[in-house]
């Protein structure tokens, strides 16, 4: 059977996402995983995939006008086809434009007749010729010019410039059209990060750059998918955003404490809690996904910890003779991923902001539920990985109001980073990075004190 080239497996890629409107990176990592294609072939797949998705907006523009009835009278593969192709053409100067036609149109007369193929060529090379057509305000001002030049959904560009004002909006969703960076962090228990660079220079593809956002993390450049390497297999690391690495650090966990982690899988936060704890003490870790039990057993292995007692549990419903037994309390809570569409583009398509309000509510019982659990005296860090503000600061700020026994840990500030004080958004007792600020994940943190 003929192997699939890298086009044919990011065409395959889209169309199962469009058809099955299942997860654009687990598809991406499965098919990877099977496609035996070389590092380069699999870096183009990837860039394909995610651009065809983050720029889906502004290659259906295009497209649309280049189609007689418009996209939506293609079959779906025909569509995904054109998108492939015009992305390529606007957006990959390194591919030559003869090579992105020849290798589109010839997918084309794989999958269908040479009609489909006539037409696919055609609008590609009606797209060459006009070229200057397709140019966009570089200062978009509107919110339809600004949905079209960032490739955003307008309802969404009309909460970004509602939350954080126009400029800000722009930089935020100018961040998120470029492909998200790799980080790791170094597992201090086995070794400390100018150690681990050198290792990883000397035996592994790609250079490391250190995190001047948290003290245990490094990016990667010019390598690799990390978890194939022996350095990851063998437990000196974990593949995790820098701003979800800030959580650990402003829980501040101390060796011997008893700590719970609300909703753990697949276990990053859980992990960096108990490395940073030198694996002395206990951590409960629970999730109401019973299926991702084991990503947090097997990540806790791989690193060799052995402090975490794994429980799958609804969070709401923890026994109540686990009331006052902990020393800190994390609730990285369900949210809407607002801060992470570099990572899983097809969030703001499919976003239902109706489902938003029930996020909100199940995030206020979440934390209605933890909150008997904290000793007086201890530590509840809520974290979520969105930029809603009824999800961050809007949340915590109801919890407080109706629980006067917690108060906003005002020492929070100095436990950040010079970096992070210097770019990030501030509050009494919160951090909101923002995917601009250090080009990682849209992260808010909050620090609360359980009052004696």
């Amino acid at each position: 059977m003929k192997k699939k080239s890298a086009r044919e497996w990011a065409l395959h890629i889209l169309l199962q996402y469009e058809q099955n409107q299942a997860y654009s990176n687990l598809l991406l990592h499965q098919s990877l995983e099977q496609s035996q294609l070389s590092s380069s072939d699999k870096r183009l797949v990837t860039e394909l995939v995610y651009g065809s998705i983050q720029r889906m907006n502004t290659l259906d523009w295009v497209i649309n006008q280049l189609v007689k009835k418009g996209i939506d009278s293609l079959q779906p593969w025909v569509r995904q086809v054109l998108r492939l192709g015009i992305y390529q053409l606007r957006y990959l100067d390194r591919i030559p434009a003869r090579a992105a036609v020849h290798e589109t149109v010839k997918m084309a007369k794989q999958r269908g007749h040479k009609g489909v193929a006539g037409l696919v060529n055609g609008v590609l090379r009606s797209y060459l010729r006009e070229r200057e057509r397709w140019d966009l305000p570089s200062d978009p001002t509107t919110i339809q010019e600004m949905a079209l030049a960032y490739s955003q959904p307008k309802s969404l560009v009309k909460r970004w410039v509602k939350w954080f004002g126009e400029e800000t909006a722009k930089e935020i969703m100018q961040t998120y059209l470029q492909p998200p960076k790799v980080t790791m962090r170094v597992n201090r228990l086995k070794i400390d990060r100018p150690a681990f660079q050198r290792k990883w220079e000397a035996s592994e593809e790609g250079q490391l750059i250190p995190s001047s956002m948290v003290e245990d993390g490094v990016i990667l450049e010019r390598g690799g998918n990390p978890a194939y390497s022996q350095l990851f297999q063998h437990g000196y690391c974990t593949i995790q955003d820098e701003s979800s690495m800030l959580v650990a650090h402003l829980i501040d966990p101390k060796p011997g404490q008893h700590v719970l982690d609300a909703c753990a899988a697949p276990g990053g936060k859980t992990t960096h809690i108990a490395e940073l704890m030198d694996n002395q003490g206990k951590i409960v870790a629970c999730d109401i996904h019973v299926h991702k039990m084991n990503l947090i057993a097997s990540n806790c292995d791989r690193l060799g910890i052995d402090i975490v007692e794994i429980k799958p549990i609804d969070a709401r419903k923890l026994p109540r003779e686990w009331a006052e037994s902990f020393d800190v309390i994390l609730l990285d809570a369900p949210c809407s991923g607002l801060g992470v569409i570099r990572r899983k583009p097809d969030i703001k398509w499919n976003k239902d902001w109706a489902k938003v309000d029930s996020l909100v509510q199940l995030q206020r019982e979440l934390l209605q539920a933890v909150a008997p659990l904290l000793k007086p005296g201890g530590v509840l860090v809520y974290s979520t990985c969105t930029l809603e503000p009824r999800e961050n600061q809007g949340q915590v700020e109801q919890f407080l109001q109706t629980h006067p026994q917690f108060v906003w840990d005002v020492g929070l500030m100095e436990r950040l980073p010079s970096s992070v004080r210097e770019r990030a958004l501030l509050g009494e007792g919160w951090v909101q990075i923002l995917p601009h600020h250090f080009g990682s994940d849209g992260f808010f943190i909050a620090r609360l004190l359980k009052q004696r």
